[in-house]
C-alpha cells in the first residue's frame, strides 16, 4: 500500500469518543494508521482543540482534516488552505431543531412562570400557531426548524448571507436587514454560525424590535447575544423572555444572574447530547471516509476565509 494512500486515516486523541470513530473509518474502507502515516485526520475529541497543532506536526501528508462539531470556533486560528477541512455542519441538525421548538413552545407557553410556581398562578402564554417567526441561519437547522413549524402555519422569516429564498419560508433576507425580520416578532431562533460579523448581534435595538411578548432561543453560540442587553429587555417587558442552550462562557458559573432570572430559561447545551450525537458523527465520518477513499467532494467542506 502507498504511503500516501487515502485510505490511511487517524483518529485523534485517543480519548473520549475514538473508538466508535475508528469503527466508523474502518466501515467507509478506511485503514486506521498513527498521524506520521495518515493523508486523513479524523478529530474525537472537541475538549482538546489545542491539541491539534501538534497532532498536525505529526503528520505532515494530511490532506483532509475533518472536525466534530459544526461550530468550528476553536478550530478557527489552525485553518489552511493547504488541506481539506470539513466539519459536522448539519449533522446535528434534526436533534438541535427539536431542542429549539420545544424551548420556543416553553417561552411562548408560559413554563419559566409554571415550572418554578409553588402555588397556582394565573393564565399565560400564547400560540406558537399562527406565529411570527424569525430563524437566523440557513443552515441544516433551520431546514429541520422550517419543516417542524409547519403544522402550526408560523409566518416564517429566515435571515442569512444570502436573500436567495429558503426553501419553506414566508421570506428570506440577510443579516443587514435584520431589524425588519425582527419586527414584531413573536419567536426568534439563533441557528447560524458565530462570526465577527454576527458577535453580539442580538442587543438592545434588535430586541427593541420584536413583540413584547416575543421569546429568543439560541441554539447556536452565546456570543451572539449581548447578554446586558438581553437582561435589560427581559427585566423591562422589552421582550417576554429567553431560552438559551449556549451561553458565554460555559458552564455558566454559579451565581450569574441568568440563573435567577424568572424570565430565562437555561438547558447546559445538551440540544445534542453525546448518546444523540456520536452515532450520527459516526455515520458522517463513514460517509465522508467513503468519499476520501473514492477521490469525491466531502460533506459539511469549511470556508477557510470565512471560518465555517
Amino acid at each position: 500500500m502507498s504511503p500516501n494512500s487515502p485510505t490511511m486515516i487517524a483518529v485523534e486523541p485517543k480519548s473520549g469518543r475514538f473508538e466508535s470513530l475508528e469503527e466508523a473509518v474502518r466501515a467507509g474502507g478506511g485503514r486506521v494508521v498513527a498521524p506520521a502515516d495518515a493523508v486523513g485526520l479524523v478529530w474525537s475529541d472537541p475538549s482538546v482543540p489545542e491539541q491539534l497543532p501538534l497532532i498536525m506536526e505529526q503528520a505532515p501528508n494530511l490532506r483532509w482534516i475533518g472536525l466534530p462539531f459544526a461550530g468550528i470556533e476553536p478550530y478557527v486560528r489552525y485553518l489552511d488552505t493547504d488541506r481539506v477541512w470539513t466539519c459536522a455542519k448539519g449533522v446535528y441538525a434534526r436533534p438541535v431543531a427539536e431542542h429549539a421548538l420545544m424551548l420556543g413552545l416553553a417561552g411562548l407557553r408560559g413554563m419559566a412562570t409554571y415550572a418554578r410556581a409553588v402555588t397556582w398562578e394565573a393564565p399565560e402564554g400564547h400560540n406558537l400557531l399562527d406565529a411570527r417567526v424569525t430563524i437566523f441561519g440557513g443552515g441544516g437547522i433551520t431546514t429541520e426548524l422550517v419543516s417542524l413549524l409547519q403544522p402550526f402555519d408560523c409566518d416564517i422569516t429566515v435571515v442569512r448571507r444570502s436573500a436567495t429564498p429558503f426553501v419553506g419560508a414566508d421570506r428570506t433576507t440577510t443579516l443587514d436587514r435584520r431589524l425588519e425580520a425582527l419586527a414584531g416578532a413573536d419567536l426568534v431562533v439563533l441557528a447560524l454560525a458565530l462570526t465577527a460579523e454576527t458577535e453580539r448581534m442580538m442587543s438592545h435595538d434588535e430586541f427593541a424590535a420584536m413583540a413584547d411578548h416575543g421569546w429568543l432561543v439560541n441554539v447556536a453560540r452565546g456570543g451572539h447575544v449581548d447578554d446586558d442587553a438581553l437582561l435589560r429587555a427581559v427585566r423591562s417587558g422589552t421582550i417576554g423572555g429567553a431560552a438559551l442552550d449556549v451561553t458565554v462562557p460555559e458552564p455558566l458559573p454559579d451565581g450569574h444572574p441568568f440563573w435567577s432570572e424568572p424570565r430565562i430559561l437555561l438547558t447546559p447545551h445538551i440540544a445534542n447530547t453525546p448518546e444523540m450525537g456520536i452515532p450520527l458523527l459516526a455515520s458522517h465520518i463513514e460517509e465522508n471516509v467513503r468519499r476520501f477513499v473514492a477521490g469525491e467532494e466531502l460533506v459539511g467542506r469549511v470556508d477557510a476565509e470565512a471560518g465555517y
